[in-house]
């Protein structure tokens, strides 16, 4: 139990982390600040992508099998 708390905390501050690369890029950071800002983007946008995608296949298999 004590290791997922863990790993939930370390996935929060990651994610937190990324989040202040990304404004602190905005407001014109060094340029390693926009290499990280760059690749919690990518992250981001991968995640929402797969996110949709799951979302699309699941919808398309229930709308299917109605039983009429």
């Amino acid at each position: 139990m004590s290791m997922m708390v863990l790993l939930l905390s370390m996935g929060v501050l990651i994610a937190a982390a990324g989040l202040g690369a990304v404004v602190w890029a905005a407001r014109g950071g060094p340029r390693w600040v926009h290499g990280v800002a760059k690749a919690t983007t990518v992250a981001a946008e991968l995640a929402a992508a797969a996110t949709k995608n799951a979302a699309t296949k699941k919808g398309r298999g229930g709308s299917n099998n109605s039983g009429d």
